[in-house]
């Protein structure tokens, strides 16, 4: 009778260790270690990751734009600049012409051989001034004017009562410029001591 009896508690003991693995602590059924999310909040998760992704894109295409835009720039530039060196070197026969013409003005030729060859020298430095004109180089002489140190040397300052303080009195050498960038400044003699500029209208004083 005892025998049986310890038979049916070693069969019982599985039993109970089943019950204890299915069950929780009061023999509830364990839960899962992460719940779905509801559909609500993976919308707006997506819509987020959306929003950055499209963010990401705009960013690389507005860099993209930059580059692009840049690249042309640089390329148009090296376009309108690209005669800048050969100019410079050109500009000292377009003095050398001037220089020529300077010497002997056209009143004081004696003969006709001499007056021929003044024209053919005035036809040439025309002919190459009209060559850097096509080209976007332009010459500057600038007597008369106001001195503006972004185109013009100061060579000397002169007493000139009759001339406002600032302006250039005399052009010792022309300047050059290549569309809007300067190949070469004027060198000019300023005046000073005479009255002071008007300034301009609607202009402000400190």
């Amino acid at each position: 009778m005892q025998d049986i009896r310890n038979e049916q508690e070693k069969v019982a003991k599985p039993d109970e260790a089943a019950n204890n693995n299915i069950g929780g602590p009061e023999g509830a059924p364990i839960e899962s270690e992460a719940e779905e999310s509801s559909p609500e909040t993976r919308v707006v998760e997506l819509e987020v990751e959306l929003a950055e992704q499209k963010d990401r894109l705009l960013r690389a295409l507005a860099e993209t734009e930059n580059v692009r835009r840049r690249a042309e720039r640089e390329r148009e530039d090296a376009s309108r600049y690209a005669v800048a060196g050969f100019a410079k070197d050109l500009l000292s026969a377009a003095d050398n012409l001037r220089r020529a013409l300077e010497s002997l003005p056209e009143s004081e030729a004696k003969d006709d051989r001499t007056r021929s060859l003044l024209a053919g020298v005035a036809a040439t430095e025309r002919e190459l001034l009209s060559i850097f004109e096509r080209h976007g180089i332009r010459r500057i002489d600038p007597k008369g004017e106001r001195f503006d140190h972004n185109f013009h040397q100061a060579i000397f300052e002169a007493e000139r009562l009759d001339q406002p303080s600032g302006t250039i009195v005399e052009v010792l050498q022309p300047g050059y410029v290549l569309h809007d960038r300067l190949l070469r400044p004027a060198m000019v003699g300023v005046a000073k001591g005479g009255p002071r500029p008007a300034e301009p209208a609607g202009s402000d004083r400190l």
